[in-house]
């Protein structure tokens, strides 16, 4: 239902009062939705072009193909999308709503679970549903409720499902800032928030930095702090505001579909869906916010589940635990290898011999990226000795 308070001018055209109430409007009801907060970003990122070439050019995407496709498009709204004029960038916090906060701090919890060798330790993000579904969902009905104040306009959403330059327009519509892990900082609520975005083709008013200083990026608060850089296990944050992803734990369980690097093995640990230790070391992240929906609580058992748990699912099994969230997408068998590799650790460590009969009873039927994976784990019991990161020494 159109609010009162925007009323659709008789003309074709908007005038500056009407435009800033219609952002107010959304700003209302995008809170309504679950949105931590939105803004608005103009769609020349000229600035940002040289970075993202040179990003490509050193090879740090990886096998994320997808990343080059398109060219300069990711920073090129315009041409992604033509007729875009404005960017509406939107946040949202997704610590589940149990999540200990101040005293008693997440962090400290996750810091407990991934210092378990035992423990199967899953993303934060991905213990619930899956975030594509709900912002995805979230931001068309922001749409709906914009084109019912306004009348048909041109509009696309969009959530990690095309080539956006997310942190870039969250950062120049000040939601945040690009903190040296490359994730979005925000003073309210550190990093531990979800990004999407609504391309339209109507000239909202510019929120933040890029409506005093054109187009210019959020300004960071991360100082002279390198915890982030320091607390990578495999040294991907290469340097402040730049990442390496063929390095990156996160990458290399969920978008490397090949063998695990032997060199970065170890460096894994028990981390068997992406890696939050950026995020735990992060200061800002003690102000981290818990989500006002349900959709991003802790879904049993990906919060609590042990490795040879884990490692015993079939694939029917692995598929009821994760239905409606984001791990599904590797599938069973991508899931198997990174277990693979953090029991091998996990043998290491403790001298569990439970570890190494659960390792043996699936080599027979393994296939071949599976039983190399296997081969490895077993082996690591006798051999203490090497580094036990992918980090240079």
């Amino acid at each position: 239902m159109t609010d009162l308070r925007v009323q659709p001018p008789a003309g074709p055209a908007w005038d500056a009062d009407q435009l800033l109430a219609l952002r107010t409007q959304l700003t209302t009801w995008a809170e309504a939705l679950g949105f931590s907060q939105i803004g608005v970003a103009d769609v020349n990122l000229g600035e940002a072009e040289p970075g993202l070439l040179s990003w490509l050019a050193a090879g740090w995407h990886g096998g994320m193909g997808y990343m080059a496709a398109h060219g300069l498009k990711r920073a090129r709204p315009a041409e992604l999308l033509p007729g875009t004029l404005r960017v509406i960038t939107a946040r949202m916090d997704y610590l589940p709503r149990d999540a200990s906060i101040g005293h008693g701090d997440w962090r400290a919890r996750e810091r407990s679970r991934a210092a378990d060798p035992q423990a199967a330790v899953v993303s934060v993000y991905a213990r619930g549903r899956d975030y594509h579904k709900v912002l995805r969902q979230r931001l068309q009905r922001l749409a709906d409720q914009l084109q019912a104040a306004v009348g048909p306009r041109g509009h696309r959403v969009f959530c990690d499902s095309a080539p956006v330059l997310e942190v870039e327009l969250a950062s120049r519509s000040a939601l945040g800032w690009r903190g040296k892990h490359t994730l979005l900082l925000d003073r309210r609520g550190g990093s531990m928030s979800f990004l999407g975005e609504l391309f339209i083709d109507l000239p909202l008013p510019l929120t933040g930095a890029t409506a005093g200083a054109a187009n210019a990026p959020a300004e960071g608060h991360c100082g002279r702090c390198r915890a982030c850089l320091d607390a990578c296990p495999t040294g991907a944050i290469v340097a402040p505001y730049r990442l390496d992803a063929r390095r990156c734990i996160s990458y290399l369980t969920i978008e490397h579909e090949g063998p695990i690097p032997v060199e970065f093995r170890r460096a894994m640990g028990n981390r068997v869906y992406g890696c939050d230790d950026c995020q735990t070391a992060c200061p800002w992240n003690k102000f981290a916010r818990r989500s006002a929906l349900p959709d991003f609580d802790e879904r049993a058992p990906l919060g609590q589940s042990r490795l040879i748990e884990a490692w015993r699912w079939d694939e029917a099994t692995f598929l009821r635990h994760t239905e409606g969230g984001p791990i599904r997408r590797i599938g069973h068998a991508r899931w198997l290898r990174n277990l693979a590799v953090a029991l091998g650790n996990a043998w290491r460590a403790t001298g569990d011999a439970a570890l190494a009969a659960a390792l043996s009873e699936r080599r027979p039927g393994a296939d071949a990226l599976l039983a190399e994976h296997i081969d490895w784990a077993l082996a690591q019991r006798d051999d203490p000795g090497g580094p036990t990161t992918g980090i240079s020494e």
